[in-house]
C-alpha cells in the first residue's frame, strides 16, 4: 500500500507540474525534470552497490535490538504548544543542508538537530559506553563478520509531507550522495567509501554493509537520514538554484512553510500536527514548542536587550561579559525571579576553537612562521581576561574523546623568545620602525586573522596585542557568521579563528580536516614530491591546507581500523604529527555552557543531557505558557519570584 500511495503522489506531482506549465502566467518556468529513469539507470549500473533479494534471503541467526534498554530523553512534565522566540545573526542563504553556503547556524535547525536518523547515539546513557537509540529504524541487527547491518524501518515513519518513508527513499539517498548536482565533495566521498553496499528485502527491510567493522559499526551504518524520493523528481545538474528555497520534507518534527520565510528579517519552523513520532520512546518528551520563530539580529548586544525585554526566550550567557556584568547575580530582572540562569556541566568532544592557518598562503607555507605564531598566541591571557580564567586552554584538536585523546601532549603556551627563534630562522629578524619584523626582502611578517565572531571580536583584539611582542602583526577581520564561514571554505583567509562544531562519537576524525585529498587537487606527484601544479579544492574542511603524505598514510589506516586499541595509538601519532606542522593553534574549552531564560522556559529536573552541547539541541526544553502569562502579568504588578541562578554540576570534571 505504502508503495500504490507513493506512486499515485509521483502520478499527481508530475500531472500538476504540467497543468502549472501550461498556464499563461508570465514568470519564468523552470524546465521540467524527471530522473526517475536516470536513477533507475544508475541503480542498474551499480549491480554490486544497489541489490535486491527477498525477506527469505534474510540471514536466520540475527539478533535484533531496538534500545528499549536506555533511558528515555528529556522530561515527563514538557508540555506541548506556544511559541519558541529564537535569534539568529544573519539570514540563512539557502534551505538546502548540503551544498554550496549550506553550512549556516540555521542548518542545525533544519538539518543535524531536528531530523531522525535511523538512529542516534545516545546522548545520556547512564554510564560511559556508547549506545544508539532508534529513530527511523524500528530495530536492527549487526553481523560484525560480513560487516553487515540489518534495519527494518518503523512503519509509522513518515516525512513532514505525510509520505511514509521505505527502503525507496534510501536507495535514493545514496543515489542523491553520490551525484555529483548536489556539490558537495564530502558527502559524494563518505558515501561511497565508507559504504560497500544496499540491499532490500522489502518496502521496510534493508541492509548496509560498510568496509570495516569499526568498534561503532551499528552507528556508522545507520546514522544518516533517508531523504524523499518523491520530493526530488526534478533532481538535477541544476540541483543548488532549483532547491535553493524548497524545505525538504524531513522525517523530523518541523517544517518550514513558506509564508513564514521573511528574507533578510525572519523564518519560523512549524511543529507538524500528529508527528509520526510525538508518543514513540525518546521522542516523546521532545520538539514541544508549536512554533519557533527566528529573528535577524546581527548585533549580540541589540540580541541582549531583546532577551531582556522578552522578545527573545532565552539566550546564551557563556561569554564572562554577559554572565558576569550584563546580566549580573544581582540584577532586578535576576532578583525579581523573571529571568533564570543556569550553568551546566557537559561531557562532550570539544569543538576546536582555535587558529586554523592556510598553509596555501604566502610564508604561512613556512613551518617556522607557523610554530613561531604558536608561540606569539597568548591563550592564557585571552582565558584569564575575557573568559575571566572560567575556560581551560585546548591541549589538542581532539580533546573530549577519552582514551582516544592524547594523554599527556599540550598546545604550546605563550613564549615571545621562542616565537622570535622560530621567526629569525624564517628570516625575519629585524623590526621596523612600529615593531613589526621584516625580512631581508622588506616583507612585514603580517597576516589577516579573520574571524565570523562578532561577539568574540574582543579575542582577536587581545591576541593583536600580544602578537605585537613577537614582532607579528595581526590585522583583525570581522565578518557576520555566514561571510566568515564561506571565506573559510573558499581558502581564502591567512588565518582564520574559528571552530568546527562536533558531536558526540566515539573517536575524532581526520580525514576531513587533515588528508591531502580534502586540500589540492592531486596533491603529490608519483614520486610523492609535491605536485607544483597543485589546484585547491575548496567547499572541504581541510582548511589549512594541510598535506603531508605520512599522516595521509596513517588517516588511511585510522579510517578502516576495526580494532579501537590500534586506532587510540593511532589517534595519539597523528595529533603528535598536527603538533609539530602547527597548522591548527588549540584556544579554548569551555568546560560547561550557561543560560539565560525566561521563567516560562522550562527545562528537565537536570536540565539537560550529559553530553549536549547547549541547552537546545536536543530540543528538551518547553514553553509554559501559563508561566508566561503569570509572570508578564506579575511584572506589570510588581510582584516577584524567588530568584532562580542554578548549577547543574553532575557531570562536571572531578
Amino acid at each position: 500500500m505504502d508503495q500504490m500511495r507513493k506512486s499515485l503522489h509521483l502520478f499527481a506531482v508530475s500531472l500538476m507540474a504540467l497543468i502549472l506549465a501550461s498556464c499563461g502566467d508570465d514568470k519564468p518556468q523552470e524546465a521540467l525534470i524527471d530522473n526517475s529513469q536516470e536513477k533507475l539507470d544508475y541503480y542498474a549500473a551499480n549491480p554490486d552497490f544497489f541489490t535486491y533479494a527477498s525477506v527469505d534471503d534474510l540471514p536466520t541467526d540475527l539478533i535484533w535490538e531496538d534500545g528499549s534498554n536506555l533511558p528515555d530523553i528529556g522530561s515527563p512534565n514538557a508540555k506541548k504548544g506556544g511559541t519558541w522566540h529564537e535569534r539568529v545573526q544573519d539570514y540563512p542563504r539557502t534551505l538546502r543542508t548540503l551544498g554550496p553556503d549550506s553550512n549556516g547556524f540555521f542548518r542545525s535547525y533544519i538539518g543535524d538537530y531536528a531530523r531522525l536518523q535511523f538512529v542516534h547515539d545516545h546522548p545520556d546513557p547512564g554510564d560511559d559506553a556508547f549506545h544508539v537509540y532508534p529513530g527511523v529504524a524500528l530495530e536492527w541487527a549487526a553481523d560484525r563478520e560480513n560487516k553487515t547491518v540489518y534495519c527494518r524501518i518503523d512503519p509509522d515513519a513518515r516525512f513532514t509531507d505525510g509520505e511514509p518513508v521505505t527502503v525507496d527513499d534510501v536507495f535514493f539517498t545514496f543515489y542523491f550522495m553520490h551525484s555529483k548536482h548536489i556539490t558537495a565533495p564530502w558527502y559524494n566521498d563518505y558515501y561511497s567509501t565508507f559504504f560497500t553496499n544496499i540491499t532490500r528485502y522489502d518496502d521496510h527491510t534493508f541492509s548496509v554493509s560498510v568496509p570495516e567493522a569499526r568498534p561503532d559499526m551499528v552507528y556508522r551504518a545507520l546514522s544518516f537520514t533517508p531523504f524523499p524520493e518523491h520530493f526530488f523528481r526534478e533532481f538535477g545538474e541544476d540541483f543548488v538554484e532549483r532547491y535553493q528555497w524548497r524545505y525538504v520534507p524531513s522525517t523530523g518534527a518541523y517544517v518550514v512553510n513558506e509564508e513564514d520565510i521573511e528574507k533578510g528579517r525572519s523564518i519560523a519552523l512549524t511543529r507538524v500536527k500528529d508527528w509520526w513520532a510525538k508518543d514513540k520512546k525518546f521522542w516523546r518528551n521532545r520538539y514541544n514548542p508549536d512554533k519557533i520563530h527566528f529573528t535577524v539580529i546581527r548585533d549580540a548586544a541589540k540580541a541582549f536587550e531583546a532577551f531582556k525585554r522578552g522578545e527573545l526566550d532565552r539566550i546564551s550567557l557563556n561569554l564572562a561579559e554577559f554572565w558576569y556584568d550584563k546580566l549580573p547575580n544581582t540584577d532586578d530582572i535576576v532578583q525579581s525571579g523573571y529571568i533564570h540562569k543556569s550553568v551546566f556541566y557537559n561531557q562532550r568532544p570539544r569543538p576546536t576553537y582555535g587558529l586554523w592557518i592556510n598553509q596555501s598562503k604566502p610564508l604561512l607555507d613556512n613551518q617556522d612562521i607557523r610554530i613561531g605564531i604558536s608561540y606569539a598566541s597568548n591563550w592564557d591571557h585571552v582565558i584569564e581576561t575575557f573568559f575571566r580564567g572560567d575556560y581551560v586552554r585546548m591541549r589538542t584538536y581532539s580533546d573530549g574523546y577519552g582514551p582516544f585523546s592524547h594523554p599527556s601532549l599540550k598546545a604550546r603556551s605563550f613564549d615571545f623568545e621562542k616565537a622570535l627563534e622560530h621567526f629569525a630562522k624564517a628570516g625575519f629578524v629585524e623590526r621596523g620602525a612600529d615593531g613589526i619584523l621584516v625580512n631581508a626582502e622588506g616583507q612585514r611578517l603580517s597576516f589577516t586573522l579573520t574571524t565570523g565572531y562578532e561577539s568574540l571580536k574582543d579575542v582577536l583584539t587581545i591576541l593583536k596585542e600580544e602578537a605585537q611582542k613577537a614582532g607579528l602583526e595581526l590585522r583583525i577581520e570581522v565578518l557576520d557568521q555566514t561571510s566568515g564561514w564561506k571565506k573559510f571554505q573558499e581558502k581564502k583567509h591567512d588565518i582564520m579563528f574559528t571552530a568546527f562544531a562536533t558531536f558526540y562519537e566515539m573517536y575524532p576524525r581526520y580525514w576531513e580536516y587533515f588528508h591531502s585529498d580534502n586540500a589540492y587537487e592531486a596533491a603529490f606527484l608519483e614520486d610523492g614530491t609535491p605536485n607544483p601544479e597543485r589546484e585547491l579544492k575548496t567547499q572541504t574542511n581541510n582548511a589549512t591546507e594541510t598535506a603531508i603524505q605520512e599522516l595521509d598514510a596513517l588517516i588511511e589506516i585510522y579510517r578502516h581500523g576495526e580494532d579501537a586499541d590500534e586506532m587510540i595509538a593511532l589517534a595519539h601519532q597523528m595529533n603528535e604529527i598536527l603538533y609539530e606542522d602547527a597548522s591548527f593553534i588549540p584556544g579554548f574549552v569551555q568546560p560547561f555552557y550557561r543560560t539565560g531564560h525566561w521563567r516560562w522556559t522550562r527545562y528537565p529536573e537536570t536540565f539537560n543531557t550529559m553530553h549536549s552541547s547547549n541547552d537546545f539541541q536536543h530540543f528538551v526544553h518547553w514553553i509554559d505558557e501559563d508561566l508566561k502569562a503569570e509572570t508578564l502579568a506579575a511584572r506589570k504588578s510588581g510582584e516577584t519570584f524567588p530568584p532562580q541562578v542554578n548549577v547543574y554540576d553532575q557531570y562536571k570534571d572531578q
